[in-house]
């Protein structure tokens, strides 16, 4: 699936880099409607566990976002929608949002919507 716009195939980039930084499970980028984009990787402490989606949309909303216009999970055995959870994202862009599903190696294996 190599037909992804030049914004959206960045979005894959900044999710790996960020995964690659910390060796987290999952990284995640989001893109708001300004273009701005946030990159995020998993936080699995004892007190506190979150996704990287869902810590990259919580950075988009302290930073004062209005909305966003896609978003990408980079993590090894992505298969479909079903294995990436997208509801933070639903509830706060909507529907119909993309969300790029990527292996570790930045291979893109699907594009959900919300």
């Amino acid at each position: 699936m190599s037909d992804l716009s030049a914004e959206d195939a960045k979005l894959v980039t900044l999710a790996r880099a960020a995964r690659a930084r910390t060796r987290a499970a999952e990284g995640a980028a989001v893109r708001d409607s300004d273009g701005r984009t946030y990159a995020a990787c998993t936080v699995a402490l004892d007190t506190v566990e979150l996704t990287a989606l869902q810590l990259a949309v919580a950075m988009a909303l302290a930073s004062g976002v209005k909305g966003l216009e896609a978003a990408a999970v980079v993590a090894d055995g992505v298969a479909d929608g079903d294995s990436v959870d997208v509801n933070v994202v639903r509830h706060f862009a909507g529907a119909n949002v993309p969300v790029v599903l990527a292996e570790g190696s930045g291979e893109v294996r699907d594009v959900v919507h919300t």
